[in-house]
């Protein structure tokens, strides 16, 4: 190598690296602070007003006429559609316009109306036990054990459905080369005063037993007992339940009940809304008569709660006994 390249050499020192450049600091910078939401503007509450349940809809009353529904501490819970005379009419129609089909169902289908009806009050739980804390003025696991209450009794009804031609029915022996068959048959258009405490429990008793032998019904639900009632209705609305075969009138037993006890196409008659032993449970059973109506009297103290029985099914179906000769 020449002695230039060697003095070349000398002056470029060999690092074996590539240089880097030097880090440059990460600029951080902090969030702009989020904007104070603005208070919300106070709203009103929207109340329901609760109408009747008439044929499968919720018509208002004929008359117009609404009623407060307040809490026993006075606190205001909604508007509750006052039903007439003439709402009672329209009742009764469209119960007898519902029945035959009604007891033409097969006992097992029936059976799974009423379950699905259990099945939707399962699911509307929490409403129900609010509604009925407020207007019997209970804590909330009062009104739960009530609706769970109300909910046992429809599956214990919905079991009942098919088994109630073996327990009623029989065939009896007679002398003779005869089949005798007695088997259980609806009586058809059965109204019902549902008392006014337990709201739901209550009003399940008197329903559940005289429909599930394919009877309809009209069912007067008194004062605040409306708000459940009615929910209930909602409820049936869309429980597959044929429209008519429940009728629910709210207003007041002693306006109602008269004309119901008094109409000729109705065949059967529930007071257990109404006092034991008063003029006005009395003065029903008198009208009653008119046309013989089965009457179901009200028994004081009685305990809703308690195992029910068949004591509210029997008295809606009448007994049909046949005869058919052996061998023909």
């Amino acid at each position: 190598m020449s002695e230039t390249k060697k003095a070349d050499a000398k002056k470029t020192p060999k690092t074996g690296k590539a240089s880097k450049a030097a880090p440059q600091e990460a600029v951080v910078t902090s969030p702009a602070p989020a904007p104070t939401p603005a208070p919300a503007a106070p709203r009103s509450s929207v109340r329901k007003t609760y109408k009747l349940y008439i044929g499968g809809a919720f018509p208002r009353s004929e008359s117009g006429r609404s009623y407060v529904v307040t809490a026993p501490s006075g606190e205001f819970l909604a508007n509750a559609a006052q039903a007439s005379r003439k709402d009672a009419r329209d009742a009764v129609r469209a119960a007898r316009s519902a029945q035959a089909g009604w007891a033409k169902a097969t006992a097992y289908n029936r059976g799974q109306i009423l379950y699905r009806i259990a099945e939707m009050m399962e699911e509307r739980r929490d409403q129900f036990a609010q509604q009925i804390a407020s207007v019997e003025g209970v804590n909330v696991a009062a009104g739960y054990a009530q609706v769970d209450a109300a909910v046992d009794r429809w599956v214990w009804y919905a079991g009942w459905s098919d088994k109630l031609m073996q327990v009623l029915g029989s065939a009896n022996p007679v002398a003779g080369p005869y089949w005798n068959i007695s088997s259980p048959e609806p009586t058809g258009v059965v109204a019902l005063l549902a008392p006014a405490r337990p709201t739901l429990l209550g009003l399940t008793s008197v329903l559940a037993p005289a429909i599930v032998g394919g009877n309809a019904v009209v069912v007067v639900a008194p004062d605040a007992a409306a708000v459940p009632a009615v929910t209930l209705g909602e409820v049936m609305a869309t429980s597959d339940l044929p429209g008519g075969v429940v009728n629910i009138l709210t207003g007041a037993p002693a306006e109602l009940a008269p004309w119901l006890a008094s109409h000729l196409d109705v065949n059967a008659l529930d007071l257990a809304g109404i006092e034991a032993g008063s003029t006005l449970a009395r003065d029903l059973e008198v009208s009653a008569a008119e046309n013989l109506k089965r009457v179901v009297r009200p028994a004081a103290g009685y305990d809703w709660s308690a195992d029910p029985g068949l004591a509210r099914v029997k008295p809606f179906l009448e007994t049909k006994t046949v005869w058919h000769p052996v061998g023909i």
